[in-house]
Formats: C-alpha cells, structure tokens, sequence
C-alpha cells in the first residue's frame, strides 16, 4: 500500500532521512521504532507532504504522492495522528470529530452521523465527554480523541506519532490495545513509537532507525529476539538475559 523509495528529507540545510526505504502492505501494522531524534517523525512527515521528500519517491496504492500536498494526500486515504495530541481545545469533542471529516464534506450527513456513532463504540470514554471541552481531557482522552479525529476521514493508511507520549502505564496499556483492535478491524497503521516493546508487542513487521537511516528490518518476533534491538531498545530486563 505505502513504500518509501531511498527517500532524503531536509529541513533547511540538515538532512533529516538519509536514503529511507520502507514499505507497508494493506492491512499490516509496521512499528517505526529508533531513539529521540532518528528520523521516526519525518518519516511521517513525509508521507504526509508537510516535509515533502527532496529525493527519493513516496508512492500509495501505485501512485506517486511525493511532491502532493497535504490535502490531496488526506483525500487519497491517508490520515496522521500528531505527536503531542494537539486536539482543538476550545471546541468539543463532537466538534473535534466532525473537524476530522472535513474532507468528506461533500457526503451525505448520515454517513459521517454513522462514524460519529462508531468512535463512540470505539471510544466509550469519548461519549462520556461529548460535549465537554477537548482542553479539560486527561492525556488518554486527548490521546483516544485525535485518533478518533484522524479515522473521521475514513483513512485508508492512519499514521501515529508517538501515541504513548507522555501516558502513564495503564493508559498506555489501553490505547495500544485500541490500536491493535484498529488494526484487526482492517486498518492499515504505519505506528512511530520510542516505546518499542510495546510497539513491537502489537505490530506485524517493524523498522529500526538511527540517525536519518534504516539500520535493521524484520518481523516484530525477530526483531524482539535480536540481541542489539533488546540492548539498545527494549530496557535492561531483556539485556541481563545476554549477559
């Protein structure tokens, strides 16, 4: 569904992704996984056109987006979840939501009523918020609210940047199994995370990145078994067993 094509990203005079090739077949969920500063968010970026590619190519569903700008890439099916939440404060959840399917404004109201209905399911804390201010949330709720948004699009590709970010374990717990459950349901998920045991835990396939560059690739059970990922990635518990 998605590759990246030896792609170079810059900001300004600083290469940010050095060569990046990676792909994601439909309904898979791919972890992106690499320490503070290796590139992970550009990626995204990326591939949402608001970092676009210097070199390289981005191609969904067969068709090259490297050079489409943001809009266009949303419309073609593909919606990212941001790092830090950045919900619209002041508005309510409802109308967080209903922001999130803008794109599908020329739909009947009944359609995107539906969805409304099915982050509720999906989401019951939401419902229990509905028309409460998206500031006054607990970082879960904000966390549970923009991914909420991000599938009002009815994307066929959702990007999560970092959706542990700040959570406490149980809540952490919670939105990873919320993004399994996504997954099982058929969406395809490219997922960036620096907590890579429990990206790794959920995802099909993963990366690792440093510096700008994919270092390694593989199932998310090979790379749970590799002795560098366990050592540098994965806390000191996986490390005694190598010792």
């Amino acid at each position: 569904m998605l590759s990246l094509h030896s792609v170079c990203t810059y900001y300004g005079k600083v290469q940010a992704l050095k060569g990046v090739s990676l792909h994601v077949g439909e309904g898979e969920l791919v972890a992106l996984i690499g320490a503070n500063g290796a590139g992970k968010t550009t990626v995204l970026n990326t591939v949402s056109g608001i970092t676009p590619a210097a070199r390289g190519m981005v191609t969904f569903d067969g068709q090259d987006i490297t050079a489409w700008p943001p809009d266009k890439i949303v419309q073609a099916g593909i919606s990212q979840v941001p790092e830090g939440r950045q919900v619209f404060g002041p508005l309510s959840v409802a109308d967080n939501l209903r922001l999130g399917g803008y794109v599908r404004r020329g739909e009947k109201g009944k359609e995107v009523e539906a969805d409304l209905e099915r982050m509720e399911t999906l989401f019951p804390i939401l419902r229990e918020r509905w028309r409460e201010r998206a500031q006054i949330l607990s970082g879960g709720e904000q966390q549970m609210l923009v991914i909420a948004r991000a599938l009002m699009a009815c994307p066929r590709l959702l990007l999560l940047d970092e959706p542990s970010m700040g959570l406490a374990p149980l809540v952490v717990r919670e939105i990873f199994r919320k993004i399994a459950e996504l997954r099982d349901q058929g969406t395809t998920i490219l997922l960036v995370e620096q907590n890579a045991r429990a990206a790794l835990r959920v995802a099909d396939r993963g990366y690792v990145m440093e510096t700008g560059k994919v270092i390694l690739q593989g199932t998310a059970e090979e790379l749970l078994g590799n002795k560098e990922v366990q050592r540098a990635y994965l806390g000191k518990e996986y490390a005694k067993i190598w010792e």
